[in-house]
């Protein structure tokens, strides 16, 4: 069974703070990779940005987060590892991926100034259409999907304990009694 839960959302929809509490009531370990990535270049990530430029730092982003090996851990990734397709195949192979949604305006009221978040913008790119462009993709790797609309952080941390309970509850029961197919007598 796939232990480890992999967190994924747009920047300040709170894959750390939650990842963290998430982890603590479940007796796992928490991974966040953005460190990981800062200690293997000894830079912080925007030096990694500013030095090789947003494909540079999407590549090794990938190298990093596709090597994680980890057991019975929360990881939290940074918002554009939905870029790199190598990576997010390893975390669909070790773990289950929970989206963490909010709306533009939440997130937007939450980040306030996007470059001081270290959200890189393409020329002429607004954090709006980063947002839009974004959304398909987290909703395209996610196997669970949990909205954080209207909640206070202990409620989406509740919620993300009950999604992921119930998952793999329904995983236990699949295994036990598979469904038969219909052209199966």
């Amino acid at each position: 069974m796939k232990k480890n839960l992999i967190f994924i959302g747009m920047p300040a929809v709170g894959k750390s703070t939650v990842g963290i509490v998430v982890a603590k009531r479940l007796g796992m370990r928490f991974i966040d990779t953005d460190l990981l990535i800062q200690e293997q270049e000894g830079k912080l990530l925007r030096e990694i940005i500013a030095e090789v430029g947003e494909e540079g730092f999407l590549k090794i982003e990938n190298q990093v987060n596709s090597s994680v090996k980890a057991e019975n851990s929360v990881i939290s990734p940074g918002g554009s590892v939905i870029y790199c397709k190598e990576a997010m195949e390893h975390f669909k192979k070790i773990g289950t991926v929970v989206y963490l949604k909010a709306s533009y305006q939440t997130i937007k009221k939450r980040i306030r100034n996007p470059k001081k978040r270290g959200v890189v913008l393409r020329e002429g790119q607004t954090f709006r259409d980063l947002y839009n462009e974004r959304i398909p993709y987290f909703e395209k790797y996610a196997d669970i999907t949990v909205s954080e609309e209207g909640c206070r952080i202990e409620e989406t941390i509740e919620n993300v304990l009950k999604a992921v309970k119930n998952r793999r509850n329904e995983t236990r029961k699949n295994r036990r009694f598979p469904k038969k197919l219909d052209n199966q007598a």
